[in-house]
């Protein structure tokens, strides 16, 4: 498949619960057994940090195969002063067209859009193999710590990138995950009932 086949557009109403069964299928069994991305997805839609002109779909001959959304955040200055930035995710690629190229399309496209609005940096929790070919870096290289990280931690997964050259100068601090986020496991199990049954698996690489 063609990387300029692929077609992103806003996300539309009617396209939200295609969205979460996307989001389900493409986390599900990758970070814990099941997932609770699909339910954040749903609970961030009505969040006020929730930057809605940044809620992108992308489509294949109609079909949905991928999305990225991002939250208004802050990073709390060592000087006392507050930075606003951007939390990205979830993003997700469908999972039988990872690795061809759309996910970088899609999320080169959404950064492009967010620099555009006039936002100075991303930061978010990834993979830099993947994530560092579209610009982002440790963000321990900017001088900003992840919260509630003890001192030594492995912090290799907290990424930042600059959209505004500079606005991290002189900025340290700690970067505070939108409360969004974090949303209840009982929550989530109630939610999932409403989509087809999945296997639970307890798998090597897991986080939780």
């Amino acid at each position: 498949m063609s990387k300029s086949d692929c077609v992103i557009r806003p996300e539309r109403k009617e396209d939200e619960r295609a969205v979460e069964e996307l989001i389900r299928e493409s986390f599900w069994n990758v970070y814990r057994p099941g997932c609770s991305e699909h339910y954040v997805m749903h609970v961030l839609r009505d969040d006020p940090d929730f930057v809605k002109e940044l809620d992108f779909v992308m489509e294949k001959n109609g079909r949905l195969i991928g999305q990225n959304i991002f939250m208004r955040a802050i990073i709390n200055g060592d000087d006392g002063k507050d930075v606003p930035v951007l939390a990205m995710g979830p993003i997700c690629i469908a999972n039988d067209l990872k690795r061809k190229g759309c996910g970088k399309k899609l999320l080169d496209y959404s950064l492009e859009k967010a620099a555009e609005m006039g936002f100075g940096a991303v930061l978010f929790e990834g993979n830099i193999d993947f994530y560092g070919k579209s610009g982002f870096s440790y963000a321990r290289n900017f001088g900003i710590r992840y919260h509630d990280l003890p001192e030594g931690a492995d912090d290799s997964f907290f990424l930042c990138r600059e959209l505004k050259p500079g606005y991290l100068d002189d900025v340290t601090g700690v970067y505070q995950t939108p409360k969004g986020y974090y949303v209840d496991d009982k929550d989530v199990e109630e939610f999932d009932r409403d989509f087809p049954p999945k296997e639970k698996l307890k798998l090597p690489g897991q986080m939780f």
